[in-house]
């Protein structure tokens, strides 16, 4: 967590005045511990909100201007309430932009203008949801600050929303649940196509979660992200001819689609489709073992999970491969894989305690030898969702 006195020194840096009326709110970042890609297909995900995240100083003004500055990048600017639209050259401020204009849409009137320092921990572009937690964050405090109700999952969706609509990311809603949700030692249980979701305890004793940073950086918007889901389309289409009614391929079960796999023409597409269908019924499973304390099948099961990804949905990629691999050798490693949408980011693998040096140590320098890349590593603990903190 942001050290709080030091980051309103800065504010007051920025923007003068006094440290009275200054408000802090926090989102986390997440990490999904199995269920990928299958969020924008209607089917479960299972992702944990993380201890660090995105800290929000905020203090209203006398204007209708909102003034936003990152201790992450050096942009800064100043936007008027009365004219919210995107624009390129404003980058990472698009993101809270989009959250003011689909407040002022939905009828939530943003009163008066604000001074905002957000600041970071998440490392830009390594998956972990940092413009999910910019988004939640705002939302949160211009709700909480203007006086209006606050619902955690309408903030889930109105985020949602301004990614899809304002900046042109056809993501699910998955991130933003997560960072709006979380709850500490939890993961959460996500049926993305309706929204119900059950907090299931995350035991993991002498276990640690150790997410591995690629420093492979990625781009969702110009990723194949957007291809691998019209083909999870074609596929929907393909089955109808026996599910007239289906929408999602969530809607279907392992047995069913095994029954009439043969109804995809294209090879190609038929290996999205299992992914995902078989994906979800990973999640399932894995719930059931961490409820009966059976962190051997769910390090089993993130392991399939992997080479799912690999080699039926193709979005790892040879430095994701290489980690996973290299962890998968240190003694103590229950099971790793890719998180997030792939191509670059981050891996999460369930690690002994004892060998979470040995972990680093070995898989950092067999995949720093392979990819002539120097990765991160975070020892993660599960933290809250979206919060207002006590700036005293």
């Amino acid at each position: 967590m942001a050290n709080l006195h030091n980051l309103t020194e800065r504010f007051l840096q920025l923007y003068g005045g006094e440290e009275q009326g200054i408000n802090a709110f926090h989102a986390p970042g997440r990490v999904n511990l199995i269920g990928e890609h299958t969020d924008y297909n209607g089917g479960y995900v299972f992702p944990a909100a993380l201890t660090f995240g995105t800290t929000l100083l905020i203090r209203e003004r006398d204007d209708q201007k909102v003034s936003m500055a990152s201790t992450n990048f050096p942009l800064r600017g100043v936007i008027d309430l009365d004219n919210v639209v995107f624009d390129e050259a404003d980058d990472w401020m698009n993101y809270p932009k989009g959250i003011i204009q689909q407040l002022q849409s939905r009828g939530y009137a943003v009163p008066a203008g604000f001074d905002m320092l957000f600041h970071g921990e998440i490392p830009n572009g390594a998956g972990l949801s940092s413009s999910a937690s910019i988004e939640v964050v705002t939302a949160y405090a211009l709700l909480t600050l203007s006086g209006h109700p606050v619902d955690t999952v309408e903030i889930a969706k109105l985020a949602q929303a301004s990614e899809n609509e304002f900046n042109g990311v056809k993501c699910g809603i998955m991130d933003q649940f997560a960072v709006a949700n979380g709850k500490k030692d939890h993961a959460i249980m996500l049926m993305c196509d309706t929204l119900a979701y059950e907090l299931v305890p995350f035991n993991s004793g002498s276990y640690k979660l150790v997410i591995g940073n690629t420093n492979k950086r990625r781009g969702l918007v110009d990723s194949k992200y957007n291809e691998r889901r019209s083909q999870c389309e074609q596929a929907v289409q393909d089955l109808k001819a026996a599910f007239p009614q289906l929408e999602l391929l969530g809607q279907i079960s392992a047995s069913e689609f095994e029954a009439h796999a043969h109804l995809i023409a294209d090879e190609t597409v038929s290996k999205r489709a299992r992914h995902v269908v078989e994906e979800i019924d990973r999640v399932v499973r894995s719930v059931e073992a961490l409820k009966n304390d059976n962190l051997e099948l769910f390090g089993k099961l993130m392991n399939e999970s992997h080479d799912s990804l690999r080699d039926l949905y193709e979005v790892t990629g040879e430095e994701l491969d290489t980690m996973v691999a290299a962890a998968r050798e240190v003694e103590g490693v229950l099971g790793s894989r890719m998180t997030g949408a792939g191509f670059g980011g981050c891996t999460v693998s369930l690690v002994h305690e004892g060998s979470v040096d040995l972990f680093i140590e070995q898989v950092g320098s067999k995949y720093t030898a392979s990819t002539g890349l120097a990765p991160e590593f975070y020892v993660c603990t599960i933290g809250n969702g979206v919060e207002q903190l006590n700036l005293k």
